[in-house]
């Protein structure tokens, strides 16, 4: 602060004599010299903690001047792991900067497989002038395509050679891609049937718990809104694939497929039930045991009360 007064003192001395070190100043000049100090000085009165407020903007203000830190200068390495974690917009922009590194093929295969599981053309030998960010260009533009129309979209894939015509690879794709809209998709999959076929044999539901079996096959083939035929082929076909991946579970509990499509039917509309405002009077675990039995006289009373207790603890299982 002592040197601060005296810094104010010698200018407003040499503002009187109209001096400078470099030589004679006018009156106006001597002025902004003498606010110019007055403002710094303001600043540093408004430290707290000893700490000097001046001294850190003018530091900072040096630091930004500096630039950033030159990714060509480290070792290539750390750079492709540093770009590895922006998305596409970012690594575009960054290949203005760092043209040789943000356009590196592994890091643009790295973008693609993360968001595209499974694309035919992974698996072929790549075309002359191939290039993965040009792929993912094309893969983002045709999920956009499948978003608006989903038959256009499919085609867009198959005449750019990303998708061959086929319904198994298609159901991988579908399988292994989560920007596209699943209403949509829900569209798509209720006209191709032979694709849904192929989707649901995707599934692994080896020693889930039948809720969660359930959860895990509606939150990649969404149920719809309401019941009706396709809501019943996608139980039905569930209720097969969940046969089919627990057979030793289903001989001990005694259950067939069309016990399964029961329990997952009463499993809805328990859901339905439980979480609607709707609903005032909620279906009691007794009830659900009650009427379940009913319907599948095999199903043990224990293994009924534990998926009331899934339901009421966890959720929806079409959610």
């Amino acid at each position: 602060m002592g040197q601060g007064l005296w810094r104010i003192a010698r200018n407003q001395q040499l503002q009187q004599q109209g001096y400078s070190g470099q030589g004679y100043l006018t009156r106006e000049h001597g002025r902004r010299l003498a606010t110019n100090n007055v403002s710094n000085t303001s600043h540093r009165k408004q430290a707290q903690g000893g700490i000097d407020i001046y001294h850190l903007l003018k530091t900072r203000k040096s630091k930004e001047q500096e630039g950033f830190i030159n990714l060509e200068m480290l070792p290539p390495e750390l750079s492709f792991t540093i770009l590895s974690y922006l998305n596409a917009t970012d690594l575009c922009l960054a290949s203005c900067v760092w043209q040789d590194l943000a356009n590196d093929e592994l890091l643009w295969q790295g973008l693609c497989k993360s968001t595209w599981g499974h694309c035919s053309i992974y698996n072929k030998n790549p075309p002359l002038g191939f290039s993965f960010r040009k792929l993912y260009m094309q893969l983002d533009e045709g999920s956009l395509t499948f978003n608006a129309n989903p038959d256009e979209g499919v085609n867009y894939f198959m005449s750019k050679g990303i998708l061959d015509d086929s319904p198994k690879e298609i159901a991988k794709f579908i399988f292994c891609t989560r920007t596209l809209n699943w209403k949509k998709l829900r569209i798509y999959l209720d006209e191709r049937r032979d694709v849904l076929d192929d989707l649901v044999t995707l599934h692994n539901f080896r020693n889930q718990f039948l809720p969660n079996a359930l959860r895990e096959f509606f939150r990649h083939i969404h149920a719809p809104e309401e019941r009706g035929e396709y809501l019943e082929t996608l139980i039905t076909k569930f209720s097969h694939r969940f046969c089919a991946c627990n057979p030793d579970l289903m001989r001990e509990l005694g259950l067939s497929p069309d016990a399964v499509y029961v329990l997952c039917y009463s499993l809805i509309l328990l859901s339905i039930d439980l979480t609607s405002p709707h609903v005032k009077n909620k279906m009691s675990k007794r009830e659900f045991i009650r009427n379940t039995r009913r319907a599948a006289q095999n199903i043990s009373e224990d293994f009924v009360g534990h998926l009331y207790d899934n339901i009421y603890l966890i959720g929806h299982v079409a959610a």
